[in-house]
């Protein structure tokens, strides 16, 4: 395990979802399906996090949904060579977000969290409904007191407005609460906000040296329960 801050009155936990808790590299199967080349999945998802978070710097919204079909539409028009029926390529590639499983150590990792007397909730870029679907299937339902999205705030995360629905929504200063993320844009932006950061970097190696470091670092949910303990 990495070396961590030690933080105090860490009684929430908010939980990123795409990629955080659940494993998206199925997606790739998606992209195969629809005649496209499977390392596409990654530049697409980059670019949906890119508008997202563009719509919300110049003050506007859109929902993770839409923002992912219209990049579906322009990343499949300018494939060489690539035809099809962009509505029906794009729905397949969404579709499969409804299917997507947990990461390996989610399920213990949770379990020890949960056990542990923290309260658990999500906070994702993309729909409630898809977290509570995901965590329902893993068996973990019972671990998590809400579900929420960047519909609520209307802003994405990276930005503060996110962060301060879901404490405003937990009824938790933002220093009692800490964002789980595998991504250090979000850790970063929760921090900004006033609350603590753990990065699950599973298998990245570098934290950007520009960005605030986290108060944790570990490699797994395992990991993160025995550093909170």
């Amino acid at each position: 395990m990495e070396d961590t801050v030690p933080r105090q009155n860490a009684s929430l936990l908010v939980f990123d979802v795409n990629e955080t808790l659940s494993d998206m590299s199925p997606l790739q199967s998606r992209f195969t399906e629809i005649g496209a080349p499977p390392h596409l999945f990654r530049l697409w998802f980059a670019g949906v996090l890119r508008d997202g978070f563009a719509l919300t710097a110049a003050g506007a919204f859109a929902d993770f949904s839409d923002v992912a079909r219209e990049g579906l539409r322009a990343l499949l028009s300018s494939v060489p060579g690539w035809s099809g029926d962009i509505e029906q390529a794009a729905g397949r590639v969404l579709d499969g977000l409804s299917s997507l499983e947990v990461h390996p150590d989610v399920p213990d990792g949770i379990r020890a969290l949960h056990e542990s007397g923290c309260r658990l909730v999500t906070m994702t870029n993309g729909s409630s409904e898809l977290s509570e679907r995901l965590l329902g299937r893993a068996g973990l339902t019972d671990c998590f007191e809400s579900h929420l999205d960047v519909s609520g705030p209307q802003r994405w995360k990276p930005a503060r407005a996110a962060y301060q629905y879901v404490v405003d929504h937990t009824g938790v200063r933002p220093d009692e609460a800490v964002l789980v993320a595998v991504h250090p844009w979000d850790v970063d932006g929760a921090q900004r906000a006033g609350l603590g950061g753990a990065w699950l970097r599973r298998d990245a190696a570098h934290y950007p040296q520009v960005m605030l470091p986290p108060t944790y670092t570990v490699g797994n949910l395992r990991e993160l329960a025995d550093a909170l303990a």
